[in-house]
């Protein structure tokens, strides 16, 4: 069955195709102008081609466009949070004093280093 259908599919292309370029059936109409039969065919064929390439085209200009503009979007997005949380904690802050003032001496208690050791002399 795996491989009957690709022949299936195959045939039934190739029966499109016959019907469509040798009976002619296709018309087409340009400014009020009727071209029928295999110029009518060929003429439609092609329009559909450059209808489908241009279409590609442009939907992967709109992919581009899109992904630029949501990614600007999210970098706004982050700057807009930095900036709200900045503002959050300025109006905070002048709460948080009896918090950070015992905080600010005991960072600066560790922050403090040893005096380096004199260098023993040897005598």
């Amino acid at each position: 069955m795996k491989k009957l259908l690709p022949a299936v599919i195959l045939f039934i292309g190739l029966a499109l195709a016959w019907e469509l370029y040798f009976d002619g059936a296709m018309s087409i109409n340009i400014d009020g102008d009727e071209f029928e039969g295999p110029f009518g065919l060929v003429f439609g064929s092609l329009a559909a081609v450059v209808g489908a390439v241009i279409g590609v085209v442009v939907l992967a200009l709109v992919g581009v466009l899109l992904a630029v503009l949501f990614a600007g979007l999210g970098v706004l997005l982050v700057v807009g949070l930095v900036l709200a949380a900045l503002l959050v904690a300025v109006c905070a802050s002048p709460l948080l004093l009896p918090i950070l003032i015992p905080l600010a001496i005991v960072w600066l208690i560790f922050r403090r280093k040893p005096a380096p050791a004199a260098p023993a002399t040897v005598s």
